[in-house]
């Protein structure tokens, strides 16, 4: 597949690069991959540092089999306005705009022109990531096939219903920093407890990678895992009862739907 097709990142920011990294690292040619960016030395920056050719918006989009569109969703309207006229009904679009939904792509895009909306994460760094994928109305199995060969490896890869998009943005996108700040809590902790804090980190971040591991590799349900660590009158359930004292669980269900009422908004204000 990676001898056919000319991938453009269009808005080669964080997440953006990701993707070209990640695409590198799995053996597609740099020949078949263009960048753009808005400063002229980021774009420099990814020449120099992965080898890929660094263009213009409306000439990666002519060029490229496959375009995807990486920008702040707050930019997403001005790039479409630039690139449409560039873009014929059956070059596929790759949208990685948090909260905008495939029709705001199809409205100011060529009719029929294949949307696929992605949600990855910044695990893709380590290759670890969780990408959820969604056709837009014109877009066909032999699209949402091609999007999972471009996403695989960064991890793992997903189909969900575009309707449950802004869950996955609240729960998976966003996943990454409710973890990075339940260690940092626990880095805290145990340095109160009187652990130096090089140390409270070795514990906390090989505890989280093993039962990350045990979650995914064992089958059982994750209140199976915890009950496994609980015993009777121990230390573990003393702790939890005080997370549940504390509204640990009501906490993160807020949380959660917070993030996916602000990849509304975003769509909205689009």
């Amino acid at each position: 597949m990676n001898e056919r097709h000319t991938v453009a990142v269009v808005g080669a920011g964080k997440i953006g690069e990701l993707m070209l990294a990640g695409l590198l690292r799995a053996g597609w040619p740099a020949g078949r991959l263009l960048a753009t960016a808005r400063r002229p030395e980021r774009a420099a920056a990814l020449r120099q540092q992965y080898g890929v050719e660094c263009t213009d918006n409306p000439d990666a989009v002519t060029r490229a089999d496959v375009v995807v569109v990486a920008v702040k969703p707050q930019d997403a309207d001005a790039l479409l306005a630039e690139v449409a006229p560039k873009v014929p009904a059956d070059k596929l679009i790759v949208s990685m705009c948090a909260g905008l939904p495939t029709g705001f792509f199809a409205d100011r895009l060529p009719a029929g022109t294949p949307v696929v909306r992605v949600m990855t994460n910044t695990p893709a760094l380590v290759d670890e990531a969780m990408t959820a994928i969604s056709a837009g109305a014109h877009a066909s199995g032999a699209h949402l096939a091609l999007v999972e060969e471009l996403f695989r490896p960064l991890g793992r890869t997903i189909r969900v219903p575009e309707s449950q998009q802004d869950a996955v943005t609240a729960l998976s996108g966003s996943g990454p920093a409710y973890f990075y700040l339940l260690v940092e809590a626990m880095i805290d902790a145990g340095i109160l407890l009187g652990l130096p804090r090089q140390v409270a980190r070795d514990l906390i971040v090989q505890t989280a990678i093993g039962a990350s591991v045990m979650l995914r590799d064992s089958g059982e349900h994750p209140v199976t895992l915890r009950e496994a660590v609980t015993s009777p009158a121990g230390t573990t359930i003393a702790a939890v009862a005080e997370l549940e004292r504390h509204g640990v669980r009501a906490a993160l269900l807020a949380a959660l739907e917070a993030a996916r009422d602000r990849a509304r908004e975003l769509a909205a204000d689009a």
